[in-house]
């Protein structure tokens, strides 16, 4: 029984981020800073959005969205206040360009480079020569130890 509260508790926690307090009169905006805040990340929880956080620093973050968005900022321009403010970490989906563009491309080549050499080195074993056959003497001889 306590398993299920335990889950039940983990399954309604994301729910319970975002709090009455927070959120905006006008629905529309509302929507906007819902789906803004699922692709930003919370710095404290990691692999979180901040939508989806208890920690303090997400409830400040949806609210400094919120503003942004009732001051006029578009969605880009509130995101990229915040990238400005908290570096590309707080995306949770950064930008394939720049230095990130060699972090994108180095699971696939790591892939590729290991299929490889897994490749090679079964293509190798397979060209493996086996052991040789015995000589009649040999035959004879462990033949004969056999015997004994």
């Amino acid at each position: 029984m306590r398993w299920l509260a335990f889950i039940l508790c983990m399954l309604a926690a994301p729910l319970a981020a975002v709090q009455p307090d927070e959120v905006l009169e006008d629905a529309a905006l509302e929507l906007r800073a819902r789906a803004l805040s699922e692709g930003l990340r919370c710095p404290v929880c990691r692999n979180e959005s901040i939508d989806e956080s208890n920690a303090g620093i997400s409830r400040d973050l949806r609210i400094l969205l919120r503003e942004r968005l009732v001051a006029g900022d578009t969605d880009d321009e509130a995101v990229q206040y915040l990238v400005d403010r908290y570096g590309e970490y707080i995306l949770l989906s950064p930008k394939v360009e720049g230095a990130n563009f060699a972090l994108w491309l180095a699971a696939p080549i790591m892939l590729f480079l290991a299929g490889g050499i897994a490749a090679v080195t079964i293509r190798g074993r397979s060209r493996a020569v086996g052991p040789e056959a015995l000589s009649d003497e040999e035959q004879a001889r462990i033949d004969k130890i056999m015997k004994s």
